[in-house]
């Protein structure tokens, strides 16, 4: 399932080149620091244990993987990959610490990696980017050992009318508050549009049944505003 709005030319990778030095932060702004419990719930959701190992795609500064370590033992290894050279530079710089990182430039549809080697696979506000759904799923998938689980926190459909009618509104601020803090407010007018045209909930858990995930669901959080979507390889 190919995605119009990121397969407009270089539209995806010059946003990200534009604001990777302010990432972080920048999520801060947005979410209102609320991405932090986002991830927390990811990671509480996986249950992770020792001699585990996980794979974190568009992994943007490394905020999952970190998370990751933490709650297991920082001597595990964690494999983190991204499109975007900056980006993997900031998170390389954050979690320096952090011996047993191996980071990839990858994009999401072609991982650099062999067959059945990974635990766990989390893609965190990064499966929107992708330019195809579908491709992205499969390649979930081939990387996952059987018994593995695939984890994906995304901008979701929110449920309430009423929070759906203040989100939209809190929406319009986003390129405002972005050219503010980062000095662009073009990524930022993608970023609003990238979450208004994607797929969702219930849709999403139809992907992932036709690239032979089982035992799909999901859980949203904050109204609606992201979802949490689980699957297993089999």
């Amino acid at each position: 399932m190919q995605q119009y709005l990121q397969n407009k030319k270089g539209l995806v990778d010059g946003v990200f080149d534009q604001v990777y030095n302010k990432y972080d932060l920048m999520n801060d702004f947005m979410s209102l620091g609320v991405h932090r419990f986002w991830k927390k719930s990811l990671i509480n959701m996986m249950n992770p244990s020792l001699n585990k190992n996980l794979i974190d795609v568009a992994c943007g500064t490394g905020d999952i993987g970190k998370l990751f370590l933490d709650s297991t033992d920082k001597d595990m290894r964690v494999t983190c990959v991204d499109p975007n050279r900056g980006m993997l530079e900031q998170g390389k710089k954050k979690l320096s610490k952090y011996k047993n990182i191996k980071w990839i430039i990858s994009p999401a549809e072609k991982l650099p990696l062999p067959d059945n080697t990974f635990d766990f696979y989390t893609i965190s506000f990064g499966l929107r980017n992708t330019k195809n759904l579908n491709k992205a799923l499969s390649e979930a998938y081939r990387v996952l050992k059987p018994g593995g689980r695939y984890l994906c926190l995304e901008f979701s459909k929110i449920q309430n009318s009423n929070l759906d009618f203040i989100y939209k509104n809190y929406s319009k601020l986003i390129p405002i508050i972005g050219e503010f803090v980062v000095g662009e407010k073009e990524p930022y007018e993608y970023l609003v549009k990238s979450i208004e045209q994607f797929i969702n909930q219930e849709e999403l858990i139809d992907l992932m049944k036709k690239n032979n995930f089982h035992k799909c669901a999901y859980r949203n959080f904050s109204g609606g505003i992201v979802s949490i979507h689980t699957g297993w390889k089999l």
